[in-house]
């Protein structure tokens, strides 16, 4: 792994449907995969339980390829 990304940093997507959009890194999961606040949201379903006796559903986020992404400090140097 050449980049070194790790939780609380900021990073921009450049590539993929979310290209462009910015925000802090959640989680690292796995060796290739990261988790980025308000990025790559998915709607998940939740079934009637004890704990949620409506049920509904909620948007989260989804990880994303860490080769996708750059360092916020990075991106913005380059575009000068």
């Amino acid at each position: 792994m050449s980049k070194v990304i790790k939780r609380e940093q900021e990073v921009v997507v450049i590539s993929g449907a979310h290209k462009g959009k910015r925000g802090k890194v959640l989680e690292v999961k796995a060796p290739e995969k990261i988790l980025i606040e308000g990025v790559n949201l998915v709607t998940k379903f939740e079934r009637k339980s004890q704990d949620n006796p409506e049920g509904g559903s909620s948007e989260r986020e989804a990880p994303i390829h860490y080769s996708n992404v750059m360092l916020a400090e990075k991106y913005d140097a380059k575009q000068k």
